[in-house]
């Protein structure tokens, strides 16, 4: 009888953890076709819901989200870019000042501002402030069956709801993409110049060699697309959102941890895609 109880349980393990990982490509195979069908809706979206898509830039950039007013993002970004171009001057600095060559912070300060620095701090700003509200939003109308309303009347939920929002965050993310970058450029160089004393015109001459309209083009880029990639993840997460107000903000904490790791896999990702792998230093011959 022990033996048989033993092998009991050890079948019913076996097939909860069969199910558990059945069940979790079940869930990655809707998130992707969700991802997928939101994207291709965006001729449809801007064709049938255009004015929707206006109601949603006023609302992420002066509403409630409020990309621009009040304080909102913007000045969560104003504050994360300082720091972390301070942080980027004092440590290309010293780690300069090792082998005598700290007349290249400026040189260091463009490239490394630009590529990542930027692009980063934004998009986390805009998971952190924005893509939260949509997946509580749009998780409240699961729960609430609005979204089965949607679609009774014979309205595309997907595009409605979640390729509109889209489209408007990366609309809205580039005014305070390019904030966040002068801010960045402004820190780094209070510490470097101000702060240690190197010379500005030195700083300002390998800044402004080492900075070209091209690489501003590709950081403006990766902002952008790291809007759509936060705003399709926690709109998905609202979208499957169920258990109640609780499995709302369960939903909204899963989706801001995908959607950062997600921010970190695309930017190395969009790093090595648009400069290379052995990138080149305009100007320097490197």
């Amino acid at each position: 009888m022990v033996a048989l109880d033993l092998t009991y349980r050890v079948r019913v393990r076996s097939r909860r953890r069969i199910d558990d990982f059945v069940n979790g490509f079940v869930r990655l195979g809707e998130y992707v076709t969700f991802v997928l069908r939101a994207v291709a809706a965006v001729p449809y979206t801007l064709v049938h819901y255009r004015k929707h898509v206006l109601a949603q830039i006023a609302e992420v950039t002066f509403g409630n989200k409020s990309l621009l007013s009040g304080g909102g993002t913007m000045g969560i970004v104003l504050a994360m870019s300082l720091a972390a171009a301070m942080m980027l001057g004092v440590e290309t600095y010293r780690g300069l000042q090792l082998v005598g060559m700290t007349n290249l912070s400026g040189m260091l300060s463009a490239i490394a501002n630009t590529r990542e620095l930027a692009p980063v701090v934004v998009a986390i700003a805009l998971a952190a402030k924005v893509g939260t509200g949509f997946t509580a939003q749009i998780g409240a109308m699961r729960i609430s069956d609005e979204i089965a309303a949607l679609d009774v009347m014979a309205i595309r939920s997907i595009p409605f709801l979640a390729t509109t929002r889209m489209i408007a965050a990366m609309v809205c993310i580039l005014p305070i993409y390019m904030i966040g970058l002068l801010s960045s450029y402004i820190a780094t160089r209070l510490v470097v110049v101000w702060y240690n004393g190197e010379s500005s015109g030195t700083y300002d001459y390998f800044f402004h060699l080492a900075l070209t309209p091209a690489d501003l083009v590709y950081s403006a880029t990766k902002a952008v697309v790291f809007a759509a990639i936060v705003t399709l993840v926690h709109c998905s997460y609202g979208y499957f959102a169920s258990g109640g107000p609780e499995g709302v903000g369960q939903a909204a904490g899963r989706a801001l941890r995908t959607s950062i790791l997600a921010i970190g896999i695309f930017d190395v990702i969009f790093t090595f895609g648009l400069w290379g792998l052995v990138p080149q230093i305009p100007g320097m011959g490197i």
